[in-house]
């Protein structure tokens, strides 16, 4: 039973091999089908012109018998090679494509999830890993690679059938002497292959990890390391050990393959040889032409030629593991499209309330959050503080849809964020997280991110977030790609990078986002930088509510109200005064780092800039 639903699932992906060529564009699916079908036919056109041009010439000395039947071979000898030149490049193009639209849907899937709940589940990840189809070995193929190959592996048995016909013609005891070794060779050698496959991917983990081990001993971040505490035996050894861990039982079964390669010799060789010797004998005894024996010797050779190849088996066992994972990522992601929405912007700025919102990770049995109730004004500045795992992080991705809460809900002027659309939410919403990406584009697209450029809005934000004096030093200014990796490209450090997302931040908010989230916007930055970004941050609120999350509490003693959360409720609500004067723990937390502020401590999670 297992091995039949096996053998329905192989086939099902063969068929959607077979529909992936619709991917690789019309003119050029079917310039490769054509080639494909004419590179099956042409050895027994071959071997029909050939015996037509041995027959002329042993029918008389004169030339004009011969000119049309040598005219037809020397065709299908310059088809051949034609074919065989644009065969490889016409391949690639569709390969190419079909590879561009399988990531394209393998994006979309990704993204159809209105949260990312699903996304951070392990089998979730490990499917969008596999369906991703970058291989880094011969074993992995992508869609593109097994749908030609599938293509090509249906294409020739219609070879095999062409020459069988052929040999039918004037031999058809032949066929069955002939196309039955065939098969078995083909299967032999298909048998050798696929366990020679098996083998090595049973140990591409171990591959992988010498992989690894090979580019750290050439990274320049980890080579600091490896030459400062003298690794580099280390490193060696072991990414060896785990190569050779990997290739010990590839080599044995290559040992095997080599001494089992007589029995290959004997399938081919042994029928070829018994056909040669009868029709020879025929045609020694007067009773088959030297024409016919011509014609069988070509169309005999070209059945092993037609079954020979395994290439087309290991490519599709080689995309096998991508289409499984995407249909498994399909089913795995079938109910968790969002709701279309077309909902209009908010016309202002909107009060957020928090109601009795309790919210625990998938999972996991501690609530992070625990029937939290909050209120904020529009154009509000609020600060959120407390110790790490306090849920501050947690508070904003919840604001933004990224979780839904497992109790209690989220409102926009009374209307629950899921009834607004989250589509349609996101747009109000301009978030910097803890944890931001660092995009290798030039500044002014880091900055934008696909939307429209208003240089004015630009230049404003970043001389708000304090980006501005980076960019006085960008070598093409907001054109300076901000990657070392790109022609002309810079690197930044920490504090800058920060910069450069606040940046981003504002951006959006100038262009109509009505909420500002910022988690630890200003970890990088020395205290002075940070007040002073704080200082603009607190005009901003005018045209946006501002939620801020620092671990610095003497920046945030400007907000219009400070929220202390812990064990995933709020603990203390207030302005910095009101909060000092109740003597709490906001004020124990305040006055530890006012004493490390004295001492000297700067608490920046990274000095120096790399620019």
């Amino acid at each position: 039973m297992v091995l039949n639903d096996e053998r329905r699932e192989r086939l099902r992906i063969r068929r959607q091999l077979v529909g992936l060529l619709r991917d690789g564009g019309g003119v050029a699916t079917a310039l490769f089908c054509l080639i494909q079908l004419a590179n099956g036919v042409l050895p027994a056109l071959t071997a029909l012109a050939t015996a037509a041009v041995v027959g002329s010439v042993g029918h008389g000395t004169g030339t004009s018998r011969i000119v049309v039947p040598l005219t037809l071979l020397a065709a299908a000898l310059i088809v051949g090679q034609v074919l065989s030149a644009i065969q490889f490049p016409t391949s690639l193009v569709i390969q190419s494509r079909i590879d561009l639209a399988h990531r394209e849907r393998v994006a979309e899937l990704a993204s159809r999830s209105s949260t990312i709940t699903v996304l951070e589940q392990p089998a979730v990840q490990d499917l969008i890993a596999t369906v991703n189809a970058e291989p880094s070995t011969w074993i992995e193929k992508t869609p593109g690679q097994g749908s030609t190959a599938q293509l090509m592996l249906i294409v020739r048995y219609f070879g095999l059938v062409s020459s069988a016909l052929v040999l039918a013609r004037f031999s058809w005891w032949l066929v069955p002497v002939l196309v039955v070794p065939a098969f078995a060779y083909r299967a032999f050698a298909q048998h050798q292959w696929l366990n020679h496959f098996t083998i090595w991917a049973r140990g591409i983990s171990h591959h992988r990890r010498y992989q690894y081990w090979g580019k750290l001993a050439a990274a320049p971040a980890e080579g600091k390391e490896i030459r400062v505490f003298g690794l580099d035996e280390w490193v060696s050894r072991t990414g060896q050990n785990h190569g050779l861990t990997h290739m010990r039982p590839v080599w044995e079964d290559d040992y095997r393959a080599a001494r089992a390669k007589w029995l290959q010799s004997v399938l081919v060789f042994v029928p070829l040889l018994l056909a040669f010797l009868a029709v020879g004998i025929q045609t020694e005894h007067g009773h088959s032409s030297l024409a016919t024996e011509t014609v069988v010797l070509t169309a005999a050779w070209a059945v092993f030629q037609a079954m020979g190849n395994t290439f087309d088996s290991v490519a599709v066992q080689g995309v096998m593991p991508v289409m499984r994972a995407y249909n498994a990522l399909t089913s795995a992601l079938a109910d968790d499209a969002p709701a279309v929405t077309d909902a209009a912007p908010l016309s202002h700025t909107p009060t957020l309330t928090f109601d009795d919102v309790s919210f625990r990770y998938p999972g996991s049995s501690r609530d992070i959050l625990k029937g939290l109730a909050l209120d904020i004004a529009p154009g509000d500045l609020v600060a959120l503080v407390g110790m790490n795992g306090a849920g501050k992080s947690t508070l904003t991705k919840l604001l933004a849809g990224l979780y839904e809460p497992t109790a209690g809900s989220i409102r926009a002027d009374g209307r629950d964020i899921t009834e607004i659309g989250y589509t349609a939410w996101r747009r109000e919403l301009a978030i910097v997280f803890q944890d931001f990406v660092r995009y290798p584009l030039s500044a002014r697209e880091n900055v934008a991110l696909g939307a429209d450029i208003d240089q004015a809005a630009l230049d404003a934000a970043a001389r708000e977030a304090g980006f501005d004096e980076v960019l006085a030093r960008l070598p093409a200014g907001w054109d300076t790609p901000l990657s070392k990796e790109r022609a002309g490209g810079v690197d930044l450090s920490g504090g800058q990078w920060q910069q450069v997302v606040l940046t981003r931040a504002i951006y959006a908010v100038k262009r109509g986002a009505k909420v500002l989230v910022l988690d630890e916007p200003t970890a990088h930055l020395d205290v002075r930088t940070e007040f002073e970004v704080f200082e603009r941050l607190a005009r901003l609120a005018r045209d946006a509510t501002v939620i801020l999350i620092s671990h610095r509490l003497s920046t945030v003693r400007q907000a219009d109200r400070i929220v202390l959360l812990g064990s995933g409720r709020i603990l203390e609500s207030g302005t910095h005064d009101e909060l000092m004067a109740l003597d709490g723990r906001y004020a124990d937390m305040f006055n530890i780092q006012a004493e490390r502020f004295r001492e000297g401590y700067d608490d920046r999670v990274e000095e120096g800039e790399l620019l």
